[in-house]
């Protein structure tokens, strides 16, 4: 019996309309499983929870005005990041400086207390990062002499949120 004597045009045994059921069904399944997971994303995305990025806010800036005939001082700043995503502070530049770089206050256990340079800082989703005298700062080479008062320029860049601009207040320190 060739397959054009058979009924129903069954091949082998197994009827052509129930072979393409299980075809259809082979292929629904992956197309089922995909919608699913694209209304689950699409949800997730606009409930908030997904695709919210850093978002630094600088405040609380100051230099320190160097003292005597020295260049070389400190600056601080206050950062948060009120965003949904972490990133780092990579850097930090001013037109009104030399140079300046990330560094570290740090103890050594026996009293005295050393200082390096550091690298990117992380700052994580919803937190805030304060510099201060103690801890964390920008050591800067200023080009001219600033007073109490002055306003410098900075821009701080992060890793993802891209650069920053603030205006840091000279102050002397301890104030």
């Amino acid at each position: 019996m060739t397959a054009s004597d058979r009924p129903n045009g069954e091949t082998r045994g197994v009827p052509v309309r129930g072979r393409l059921r299980e075809a259809y069904l082979a292929a629904a399944v992956p197309v089922i499983a995909a919608l699913a997971a694209l209304c689950g994303l699409t949800a997730w995305t606009s409930s908030g929870a997904a695709g919210n990025p850093p978002r630094i806010e600088v405040t609380g800036a100051r230099v320190f005005v160097p003292y005597a005939d020295k260049k070389d001082t400190a600056a601080f700043f206050r950062i948060s990041n009120t965003g949904g995503a972490d990133d780092e502070l990579v850097s930090v530049s001013s037109p009104a400086v030399e140079r300046a770089m990330l560094s570290r206050h740090e103890t050594a256990g026996t009293g005295t207390h050393s200082m390096g340079m550091n690298g990117p800082v992380r700052l994580p989703a919803g937190g805030t990062l304060v510099m201060s005298p103690f801890d964390l700062e920008v050591m800067v080479r200023s080009r001219a002499g600033w007073k109490p008062g002055d306003a410098v320029p900075f821009v701080l860049h992060f890793r993802h949120s891209g650069s920053v601009e603030a205006v840091a207040l000279a102050v002397r320190p301890g104030s």
